[in-house]
């Protein structure tokens, strides 16, 4: 009786095999959900497409290991039911009907825009388009200090007149070097929380931009007649060089429209004392001599809007 040979591919243990694919398969459930829920970070979406090679490469070895027993489920009747449910599905998630949007709505990810985020050497990149008319490119020039092979941390986010965050753009990696974007971003989450809880959910798409949570009804008002001004905020960091975050901003007014604006330096900031009711607070003050490395991580951020319809004066009223 000749010894029975396992697939060339199959040579590695199958336990080795499924212990891997398991455990690879848990690190892209977990960064999926995480992607889903928080804002923008590419650490988590770079770490979830990596994995995902990975477990591909994987679920070839465990095709090898199974062929005979997956070979019989392709001649099996279960066949065409699974396909004809994956076909179906594939279909309602690419179409995306009202049902499937609700869902996507949920996530933190996902605003009305697409995003885009890069950093090299060159420096940063982001660009962020609500709509095929209205593009958004933040172009960071990096400085002396900046290093590409230990790039700083970054958070963007978006501002109304009051200071009241609206939306992040990007998050940064480690949330304790930008102090200021996670005091904001807290506070954001603890009033939608409570307005949820309240029942008031219509404040959430409110058309009224000075108390709205939603980043359209600023970005793209319905009338720039009523459309208020808000900021682009960006606090930057270098870990381990023992120097407070840097934050710059730039407003940005719908009714008086600009191509080209520069982000200028606002300060670092420094928590205060809490206020009366115990709320933690946090100021911007002014930099002083004890910045030096951190004030040349960037040289220029030039914000670049591009709107394909004028919208100066144009109204539905």
């Amino acid at each position: 009786m000749s010894e029975r040979r396992q697939p060339k591919l199959g040579t590695l243990p199958r336990r080795t095999v499924s212990l891997l694919t398991a455990l690879t398969f848990l690190v892209l459930a977990v960064t999926g959900i995480v992607a889903f829920i928080q804002p923008f970070s590419i650490g988590i979406i770079g770490l979830h497409s990596l994995m995902g090679f990975v477990f591909i490469g994987l679920i070839v070895l465990h095709i090898a290991n199974n062929s005979r027993p997956l070979a019989s489920y392709l001649r099996s009747k279960a066949l065409w039911g699974t396909v004809t449910v994956t076909a179906i599905l594939t279909f309602l998630f690419w179409w995306q009907p009202a049902p499937v949007r609700a869902v996507l709505g949920l996530s933190g990810n996902l605003g009305p825009a697409m995003e885009r985020f890069e950093m090299d050497a060159e420096g940063m990149i982001f660009d962020y388009s609500p709509s095929p008319a209205y593009k958004m490119r933040l172009n960071v020039k990096p400085g002396p200090t900046y290093k590409a092979d230990s790039p700083p941390q970054v958070a963007i986010w978006l501002e109304n007149q009051g200071g009241f965050h609206i939306k992040t753009l990007l998050a940064p990696g480690s949330k304790e070097e930008t102090p200021y974007w996670s005091f904001k971003h807290a506070g954001w989450e603890k009033a939608r929380r409570e307005a949820e809880a309240l029942g008031e959910v219509d404040a959430v798409s409110s058309p009224t931009p000075n108390g709205s949570f939603d980043p359209a009804d600023y970005i793209l008002p319905d009338s720039t007649k009523d459309s208020t001004p808000y900021s682009l905020v960006l606090e930057i960091n270098q870990p381990g060089d023992d120097q407070a975050s840097l934050v710059y901003s730039v407003e940005i007014d719908n009714s008086l429209p600009r191509t080209f604006q520069l982000l200028e330096l606002r300060g670092y900031p420094k928590r205060e004392e809490d206020d009366e009711n115990g709320k933690e607070k946090w100021g911007l003050y002014y930099v002083d001599d004890s910045f030096t490395s951190a004030l040349d991580l960037i040289d220029s951020a030039l914000l670049t809007l591009q709107r394909e319809a004028p919208q100066t004066g144009t109204t539905k009223d």
